[in-house]
Parts: C-alpha cells; sequence; structure tokens
C-alpha cells in the first residue's frame, strides 16, 4: 500500500511553493538559512521548471535542481518534488502545435499562460511519461523526498479541449461507457430534435452551435474531460509508485466551490495517496473565514474524513481579482490555524520568496520583496513555531456533527442552458446552507449522495437536481432508519443523464419527502414573497416558489402571496423513525436559520448559544488525545466555558473554567483523559 503521509516527516507540513530557479544561486543560502529561522519542515520544488529540465528535445539539465535538493535536504527541510507537466516547454509546442487546446468556438490557444494543454493529445502523454520518469529515476530514493507533486492544479485553467484528438478520444469514452451507440442515443434522447446518431463516429464533442445542444451531451463531456485528465495524473502517479516506491503521491486540488467547478473531486480523491489542496480568499464581500472552513470540510471530506494537506494559500493579498487587501494582522495565523483545526497536517503557501517578475509578481509570499523586516516576515516566523508546537495532532480526525450532501456532476447537469431560471444557482444555496450551520457551530462533513449517512443526525442538501435512484433510496433509508433530513427545491428531478424522472417531481424523493411538486413558477428579478408561518413567524423568498401538494407531509410554512398564494412553501415529514424537511423557495439567512433550527431540534442536536457569532470551536480526536481549536474572528476578546480542562498548546498555559480567547486570536487545547 502506498504511503498516505509524507515520508520523513516527522512534524506538521511548514512551507511553500518554492523556486530557485527565479533568483541566482547566491540567493539560495540565505532562503534555506531564514527556512530555518522560520521553522520551515518542507517546500514544493520543480512545479514549472520543466524547460530548465529539459531546455530542449532530449537534452537535460539536473545539475540545478541536485544542488537545490541536496542544499535542502543539508538543512533539514523536506521537499514536495514536483512533475513540470502543467508547462511544457515553447519547443514542445513548436514540435506539436496541436498540443493546444482549441475551444468549443474553434479557437486554440497560444503557449505563454499556464495549464494551456490537450489532454488527448498523445505527444503530451509520451512526453510527459518521460520527464517525469527522468525524475523519478534520479530522485526516486534522494533522502529529502517527502512526496511528488505530479501537475498543478488540474482543471485550471483549462479543462476542456474541443480539436479533433478530443473528439476521437471522447468517442473511444462513450464505447467504453454504453457499449453501443444505441445506448447513448437512449441516454442522451437524441429522438429529441432529430439528433440520432448511427455510429459512434457521428459523435463529436459539444462544440458551438446556433443555439443550444444536447444537454446530455454537454453533460457527458465534462464528464470526459474530468477522466481524461485523470487518466493523465494515473499515468504519472503509477510510473511514480513503480520508479519511487515507498513515496506518497499526490496533486493539489482546489476544492473551494468558489475556485474550481471542473472537476469531480470525489473521484479524485480515491486517486492520490494523500489529499492536498490550494485555498485561496475570495474578496467579494462575503465572510471570508465560512468560505474559507467550507473549503477545509470538504477537502477532509474528499479525503474521507483522514488528514489532509493545504499545499498553498496566501500570506497576505493576492494578485489576480480586481481588488486584493492585503490580510490583517495575525489573520495569517488565524486562516493557517483554521485549516488545521478542520483536517490539515500543516499550513503551506505560494510561494516561499515573492517574485520579481512574471504574472504573479504581486502575489504576497512567505518572504516580500521587503525581506526580513516586514510584519508578514515575523508572523511567518510566529506561525512555525505555532504550528511546531501542535505536532501532537497529526493523525488525529477533526468530529463532525452534521453532513451536507455535494455532488459536482449535479452542479454540471443544473448549470447547463436552458433551465427554469439562470438565478438557481446550486453553489449560492450550498454556501447559504453551510453559513447557517457553520453559525449554529455545527462542524459538517460533506457526501456523495450515495454515501453512508447513519453517523449524522442531520443531513442537508442544499442542491441535488441530478439524483439517482439509488441516491433517492438511500436518503428514504436515512430518514426511515431516524435521521433528519432538509431538502432544498430543484432536487431530484433528473437521472444521470440529465432524464426528468418518470412521473411528478421530485423524482425519488417523493415518498420520503411525502409531496409533490406541480409546477415550478421562478420569480423575476426584484420579486419577493413572504411566507407566513402558523405561529404567526414570516419569512422571505426570492428568486424560486413551487406549487406543492401535500401527499403524506405536513404545511410548516405557507406562501402568504404571489403565484403559489396559500400553497405549503416548508414542509415537515415523520417519515419512518426520522423526519424530513423541504424548502420550495430561496430562504435568506433568516429564514434558513428558521428551518434549520426546527430541524435540529427533530436529530437533537442541542443548540450553542452560549457561543458568540464567528468564533469557531472546533474538535480533533486521536490516539494521541483530543483537541479544542477556538478562533475567534471578531475583535472582542471573549471567554468561553470549557467543560474539560487541559494544556494550552500554543501559549504553554493551563486552561480551566473559562478559556480566554483573545480578538483575533486561536488557542488549541489538549484536554485532559
Amino acid at each position: 500500500m502506498p504511503e498516505t503521509t509524507p515520508k520523513g516527516l516527522t512534524g506538521l507540513a511548514f512551507g511553500g511553493d518554492y523556486n530557485p530557479e527565479q533568483w541566482p544561486e547566491s540567493v539560495w543560502l540565505d532562503d534555506v538559512r531564514l527556512m530555518r529561522e522560520a521553522g520551515v519542515t518542507m517546500v514544493s520544488v520543480g512545479i514549472f521548471s520543466w524547460a530548465l529540465l529539459e531546455p530542449s528535445p532530449g537534452e537535460y539539465d539536473f545539475g540545478w535542481l541536485d544542488r537545490v535538493v541536496d542544499l535542502l535536504h543539508e538543512h533539514g527541510v523536506r521537499v514536495d518534488l514536483g512533475t513540470p507537466t502543467v508547462s511544457p516547454p515553447v519547443w514542445f509546442y513548436r514540435r506539436h502545435p496541436d498540443a493546444l487546446p482549441v475551444t468549443a468556438e474553434g479557437v486554440r490557444y497560444e503557449f505563454g499562460s499556464r495549464g494551456a494543454i490537450c489532454h488527448s493529445n498523445a505527444d503530451y502523454r509520451a512526453a510527459a511519461a518521460n520527464i517525469t520518469t527522468r525524475l523519478a529515476e534520479r530522485y526516486g530514493d534522494h533522502p529529502a523526498l517527502a512526496m511528488w507533486h505530479v501537475h498543478n492544479e488540474y482543471g485550471v485553467p483549462v479543462s476542456a479541449c474541443y480539436c479533433d484528438s478530443c473528439a476521437a478520444h471522447f468517442r473511444r469514452w462513450l464505447a467504453t461507457t454504453y457499449g453501443a451507440v444505441d445506448a447513448v442515443n437512449e441516454a442522451w434522447g437524441t429522438a429529441f430534435w432529430g439528433q440520432r446518431y448511427a455510429s459512434f463516429e457521428d459523435v463529436n464533442p459539444p462544440r458551438a452551435a446556433p443555439t443550444v445542444g444536447n444537454p446530455g451531451q454537454a453533460l457527458d463531456y465534462k464528464r470526459f474531460a474530468d477522466a481524461t485528465m485523470r487518466e493523465n495524473f494515473r499515468a504519472e502517479r503509477d510510473l511514480l509508485h513503480r520508479l519511487s516506491p515507498g513515496v506518497p503521491v499526490t496533486t493539489n486540488f482546489m476544492t473551494a466551490l468558489s475556485q474550481c467547478d471542473s472537476v469531480d473531486y470525489w473521484a479524485w480523491g480515491r486517486e492520490v495517496d494523500i489529499v492536498t489542496n490550494d485555498h485561496y480568499l475570495i474578496t467579494d464581500g462575503r465572510r471570508t473565514h465560512v468560505n474559507l472552513a467550507m473549503a477545509a470540510d470538504l477537502t477532509r471530506s474528499v479525503a474521507g474524513g483522514a488528514p489532509w494537506i493545504l499545499l498553498e494559500h496566501s500570506t497576505s493579498g493576492v494578485n489576480w481579482q480586481p481588488r486584493n487587501p492585503a490580510k490583517a494582522p495575525g489573520q495569517m495565523a488565524r486562516n493557517s490555524l483554521a485549516h488545521v483545526a478542520r483536517g490539515s497536517e500543516g499550513a503551506m503557501f505560494f510561494q516561499w520568496r515573492q517574485s520579481r517578475r512574471g504574472a504573479e509578481k504581486f502575489h504576497s509570499a512567505m518572504v516580500p520583496h521587503g525581506g526580513a523586516d516586514t510584519r508578514v516576515w515575523r508572523e511567518v516566523v510566529e506561525l512555525g513555531a505555532a504550528l511546531d508546537s501542535l505536532a501532537a495532532i497529526r493523525g488525529t480526525r477533526t468530529v463532525a456533527d452534521a453532513a451536507v450532501l455535494w455532488d459536482w456532476h449535479s452542479w454540471w447537469a443544473q448549470n447547463l442552458d436552458w433551465r427554469p431560471s439562470q438565478d438557481a444557482d446550486p453553489r449560492e444555496r450550498a454556501d447559504a446552507f453551510y453559513e447557517v450551520l457553520h453559525d449554529r457551530h455545527l462542524t459538517v462533513d460533506f457526501a456523495p449522495p450515495e454515501a453512508d449517512l447513519s453517523r449524522y443526525p442531520l443531513v442537508v442538501v442544499p442542491a441535488l437536481y441530478l439524483m439517482t435512484e439509488a441516491a433517492g433510496r438511500n436518503l428514504t433509508e436515512y430518514v426511515e432508519n431516524g435521521g433528519t433530513l432538509v431538502v432544498s427545491y430543484f432536487s431530484g428531478i433528473v437521472d444521470e443523464h440529465d432524464a426528468v424522472h418518470e412521473g411528478a417531481y421530485p423524482g425519488p424523493l417523493r415518498d420520503v419527502l411525502g409531496l409533490t411538486v406541480e409546477e415550478f413558477s421562478p420569480l423575476l428579478p426584484g420579486e419577493r414573497v413572504r411566507v407566513a408561518g402558523p405561529d404567526g413567524s414570516e419569512l422571505e423568498g426570492d428568486v424560486w416558489t413551487e406549487f406543492v401538494t401535500l401527499r403524506g407531509a405536513e404545511t410548516v410554512w405557507t406562501y402568504a402571496d404571489g403565484l403559489t398564494v396559500g400553497r405549503p412553501a416548508v414542509t415537515r415529514r415523520r417519515f419512518g423513525a426520522g423526519t424530513a424537511w423541504y424548502v420550495s423557495t430561496r430562504l435568506g439567512a433568516d429564514g434558513l436559520d428558521a428551518v434549520i433550527g426546527r430541524a435540529a431540534e427533530d436529530a437533537a442536536i442541542a443548540p450553542r448559544a452560549e457561543l458568540p457569532r464567528d468564533v469557531e470551536v472546533v474538535r480533533r480526536s486521536g490516539e494521541t488525545g483530543d483537541y479544542l481549536f477556538v478562533i475567534n474572528h471578531t475583535a472582542a476578546d471573549v471567554k468561553l466555558p470549557l467543560e474539560t480542562p487541559g494544556a494550552e498548546l500554543l501559549t504553554g498555559e493551563r486552561a480551566a473554567g473559562r478559556l480566554a480567547v483573545p480578538a483575533g486570536a486561536v488557542r488549541v487545547v489538549r484536554l485532559d483523559g
């Protein structure tokens, strides 16, 4: 079995992408001296170095990389060694211009950025295998090597190519997936608009057409593009396993729904030896720490609950958003330790030393342009010491209170053209439900729709437009066996081929929810509906309403106006030993909180009113003990009740009775017992 922790790493991972090729060798000694000062334990090397390692076809220069890896080893820094296959050299593209991807409109991209790859191209695959083999043969048993880092951020910025090579590969994929072209016709519903295919050779990618194309074809092409990238990852991974046994292999994910929408991370999580993730704050006016927590919870869930590694985030501002504010004092440590609380075995950054040239020269780094006499550097050193004090948490697991179901295939399908409303955004609902759970201080696992849900008292479905019959049975059995389920609108509508389930909406959820939906009634921009409760409470919805008919459920909130006036808006059904809730309109934060509050009562989840908003409390548990992380995102000092005393690991102080957490600070208590 492959290793699932970085080889030779005894503490938490702390460091970042190290790109010494951007600097003269005279800087390298200063780099390793500063790494030791900061407590760096691991760096990622060589991710964008193909053009230097193979400056011309078949000619190699490993001397500089030899010196870098040896120097890091001499100074006790482990190496996450990249295969540089995300950025082939210019000579490769001049020899093989058809390896550059083509858009659906027929435009071929040019060399000069990164990730411009047709993943079906045979020449690219051969060249990637060659450079990976050369690296593995040279460094596979180097004493500094901690793990292999394949490629970089698959799916960003290009996941799908529409060239002739991809068309041929797509046909082979369809033949393997469906067996016969008639099965494709059935799955895609090609009887509509006379789209029937007589053979696989007739099928092309969903290129630009006069109007909307076949949605089943478009959905399968997203699956094909994702599977093709995964094929290439597996090819490199298998070479590395064979040539460098005992060293784990990873590739850096971007699980945040705000950062990548083209990769099925449930499938990818099964392919890597260690799940690693890159996360960057999106400065869109939202509470950025909530998005961070959501991404960390999703990453941990992709890892099956096992520890993972934050492989990239930023020390301060980034450079690729319209506005890129600096992080406030203390925010870097707070962000880093929030990831650790939710399962990461460390905190690494892009990048070690801030670039003077290139597209990311204004992206913050561990060593800023101003060097060691800067606030960022001083905070980097403090963070290194903090992570060193938390080494005992390695191998422990984050404890969750509830689950949110998420499916990338459903996201892809719902976002295809010609849906009832372009404002019905699955990511928005996932964000909204997660934020309510977060503000109730519930730690969340994410799960695919067919997963075992029996350990969760509460399961939330914010958006599952696409739902298999098996997933419907899974949710029905979950509730029947005592679980509490909350389902949002426009879920359970189509099967895995984007075909509407037979019978009334919501397909496989009709029985467990105890209702049918006769018709969708989306709202126009600016329209609102009032939703009234029997106790006089009133909520407000927008974007979406439905004509709901009860078939065993009870009405909890009713539409008070609009086309659906008098109809059920929020329902509840006792089913077997459990309870199922349905929300048929888009409620705001207060409305969702009211529904989740009622559902939490059904799930016997006690309220945690003593915890202030924006103070996270997360627990990790394992053989070395129980650890309580308290992260104060507010500008006020707080004191929280501590049921079990223990040792506070960041300050070395004893914690008992009430735990004091200063404004913007983090405390980690190793609980007694």
